[in-house]
C-alpha cells in the first residue's frame, strides 16, 4: 500500500520515465472494479487527458500526482502503478491505462481498493487531498520538532501512540505499515499512552519518524511493497509479516503480532515495553 516512502519513490521514478511525454490514448474503467474510485465519470478521462504532456510528478503523502498542463492525475493508496516501455506486452485487465506517443505506458490496477482520479487543477475539493497538499511531509524540513510538538500538544493524552500517529490523518501518508519500524526504532510500544511517555521519548519518536521514513525512501521503499517497475524495495523491514518468525534483531527475543485499531501491530515486548 502507498505510504510516504513509496509515494516519494514512485514520484521520482515517474519524473524519470514519463515527464515530458505526450499522452496518446487513455482508457479508464475497462475492467470494472467495485472499489476502484474515479473523479466523476471516467468515460470523460480521454477527452480530458489525450494529447496533454506530462509536466512532472509529485508525492502527496500516500498519493502520487501527475501534472499535465491544467489537468491532474492522482493515484491514491491501494493503486498498483506500473511502467511499460515501448514494445512490452501490456496487461489486458486494468482500471486505468495511459499510453504515450512513444509507445510506453502507465498501467494502474486495483486489487482491494484505490482511487484513480483525473480532473482539472482546482476541481478536487476532497479534504484529504487538500490537506495532503498543505501539510508538511516528514521527508521535508517543514516537518520539524516544533511542528511535531504542536501535533502532540493538540492530541488527547489518553491516545495510544498508534492512534496518534496513524489515525485522523495527523501525519498524512503515515500508515500502519511504516508505523511498525518507526516505533521499534524509538523503542515505543504501539499501545503506550501519550501521557505515559517522557519528554525524551517524545523527542525520540520524532527523530525516529524522520530517520526511518528517510531511510525507507532512500532505499527505494519497503521490501513488502513494489515500485513502478514491479520490484520490491531495498529497505528490509524490521517488523512486518516477513519478519514475524525471526528473533528480535536487538535482544533476540520473540516478536509478537496483535490486532489493534483496525490492523496488525508488530512489536518486541522486551524492547518496547508498554506504558499506560
Amino acid at each position: 500500500m502507498l505510504e510516504i516512502p513509496e509515494s516519494a519513490v514512485l514520484a521520482e521514478q515517474l519524473n524519470e520515465t514519463v515527464a515530458g511525454k505526450m499522452i496518446d490514448h487513455v482508457l479508464a474503467n475497462s475492467s470494472p472494479h467495485g472499489f476502484a474510485f474515479y473523479f466523476d465519470d471516467p468515460s470523460g478521462y480521454p477527452a480530458l487527458l489525450n494529447n496533454r504532456i506530462i509536466d512532472n510528478a509529485c508525492a502527496l503523502a500516500g498519493q502520487v500526482e501527475l501534472a499535465a498542463g491544467e489537468a491532474r492525475i492522482l493515484f491514491s493508496d491501494g493503486v498498483n502503478l506500473r511502467f511499460f516501455a515501448a514494445g512490452e506486452v501490456l496487461p489486458t485487465k486494468h482500471q486505468l491505462s495511459i499510453e504515450f506517443m512513444d509507445g510506453s505506458a502507465l498501467i494502474a490496477t486495483v486489487q482491494m481498493y484505490g482511487g484513480l482520479y483525473a480532473f482539472l487543477a482546482g476541481q478536487n475539493d476532497n479534504p484529504y487531498y487538500l490537506a495532503a497538499r498543505e501539510k508538511p511531509s516528514p521527508l521535508t524540513e517543514r516537518f520539524n520538532e516544533a511542528y511535531f510538538e504542536q501535533l502532540w500538544a493538540g492530541a488527547k493524552p489518553t491516545l495510544s501512540v498508534k492512534a496518534f500517529l496513524a489515525t485522523e490523518q495527523r501525519i498524512h501518508g503515515l500508515g500502519n505499515g511504516v508505523l511498525q519500524d518507526i516505533l521499534f526504532n524509538a523503542r515505543v510500544h504501539p499501545k503506550s499512552k501519550l501521557a505515559a511517555l517522557s519528554a525524551a521519548e517524545e523527542v525520540g519518536l520524532f527523530t525516529s519518524i524522520k530517520k526511518t521514513l528517510a531511510q525507507m525512501a532512500a532505499r527505494g521503499g519497503r521490501d513488502t511493497e513494489k515500485d513502478l517497475f514491479g520490484r520490491a524495495g531495498d529497505y528490509a523491514t524490521i517488523l512486518s509479516k516477513k519478519t514475524l518468525q525471526t528473533p528480535c534483531p536487538v535482544c533476540g527475543g520473540i516478536l509478537l503480532r496483535q490486532s489493534y485499531l483496525g490492523g496488525n501491530i508488530y512489536f518486541c515486548p522486551a524492547c518496547q515495553p508498554i506504558k499506560d
